[in-house]
């Protein structure tokens, strides 16, 4: 009996411990762009953590994405494009490494970026955004934000702004 119970917490161990390496991807276009990049290999709504943390760059433009759920495990993300999909919301505040976001042509109405330091080019056109915290994105040199439905925008932090639409 000891030994049953023993072979069983192993399994539940190993399970979890399985579980914990792989990234949740809910969006099964977003999944079968990852696979047709080479970044997974089944449809299963997981991708190996191991597979996409040192990815810098990511080109998921016009895929009909509905989620990018998943994307804050992209470690080491630089460049995102995500142009021209079907994202309400994208969180990005995790990849503090972003340099690069494209993400115009949606419908977002909430993008989050309060974490992105490092963020130097911003293209969020054609969304249905009204209101967007750019305060921590020192270093943005380009943001193109028209046809929008932003009320405030506070650019004030944003002193190396070159161009600005």
């Amino acid at each position: 009996m000891k030994t049953k119970l023993f072979l069983l917490f192993i399994l539940l161990v190993i399970s979890s411990f399985t579980k914990s390496q792989t990234t949740y991807i809910p969006d099964p276009n977003f999944e079968q762009a990852l696979i047709n990049l080479g970044y997974d290999n089944v449809l299963d709504h997981y991708v190996l953590t191991a597979n996409i943390k040192n990815v810098t760059s990511l080109y998921m433009g016009n895929k009909n994405i509905g989620s990018l759920i998943g994307i804050e495990a992209f470690n080491a993300l630089e460049t995102l494009h995500c142009f021209e999909n079907q994202l309400t919301s994208l969180n990005v505040s995790n990849n503090t490494a972003l340099k690069h976001l494209q993400c115009g042509g949606n419908q977002l109405t909430s993008l989050n970026v309060s974490n992105c330091s490092a963020l130097v080019f911003l293209s969020c056109n054609t969304n249905k955004l009204t209101s967007l915290d750019l305060s921590n994105c020192t270093m943005l040199q380009d943001f193109f934000c028209n046809d929008n439905q932003l009320i405030n925008l506070d650019l004030s932090n944003n002193i190396l702004l070159k161009r600005f639409y």
